[in-house]
């Protein structure tokens, strides 16, 4: 509580000096106007606009009607990819796929950094900008999205907002003031243009990102 309202004085200050100064503030409309409203409407709802947009991203999307699709979608892919270890960071999802056909499905060792895929829950899908909502309050939350070469995302139709300010909301919502230190909005797998101004995909992270949305 003190923080937080040593951080409102701080902007408030801030905001105060901005108004006193020489120069207006930069797009004011902004601090009154949902962000939304200054983007083109959809009329696609809201997972399909994350599907389309995830897509576009470079991600891998695959929507499951069941739990029991998700199962069998998963070991198709662990096949086809030739997985021989993955890791699963979230307990409930861990505990659903405790069958022989997942025995190479583990739980997430940290000191472990060869495993081929590492599979994670998240806070929500963001479908404006396809991207994922990840906070340090998930199991491992800082760990398993970053350091393994492929993520899989397991989300639920009752995940996807359209907006930021949406997710914004929920997080305060869900949390009050005791927001999780890291709050990441993921968009797409890890690519950086900084050496020579050429793309490379999985520099910072992952170069394979999946996402599996459950039809629940």
């Amino acid at each position: 509580m003190k923080t937080s309202k040593a951080r409102e004085q701080i902007l408030g200050r801030i905001r105060k000096g901005l108004s006193n100064g020489s120069l207006s503030i930069p797009f004011p409309e902004v601090e009154k106007d949902s962000i939304s409203s200054y983007f083109e409407t959809s009329s696609l709802s809201n997972e399909e606009l994350f599907a389309t947009e995830f897509i576009k991203l470079g991600g891998k999307f695959m929507f499951c009607d069941t739990e029991q699709d998700f199962h069998e979608d998963l070991l198709t892919l662990c096949d086809n990819m030739g997985w021989k270890e993955v890791f699963c960071s979230d307990e409930r999802l861990l505990e659903g796929l405790r069958n022989p056909n997942f025995d190479f499905i583990k739980p997430l060792d940290p000191s472990n950094t060869t495993a081929d895929a590492c599979i994670t829950d998240c806070e929500l899908l963001v479908a404006r900008t396809g991207s994922t909502l990840i906070t340090s309050n998930q199991q491992y939350g800082r760990i398993a999205p970053v350091y393994y070469p492929v993520h899989i995302i397991v989300a639920y139709m009752s995940q996807v907002v359209y907006d930021l300010p949406e997710a914004l909301a929920f997080l305060h919502k869900k949390y009050g003031m005791q927001l999780p230190s890291m709050i990441n909005l993921n968009t797409g797998p890890s690519r950086t243009a900084d050496i020579e101004k050429t793309l490379v995909v999985g520099v910072h992270g992952p170069g394979e990102v999946y996402c599996f949305l459950i039809n629940k």
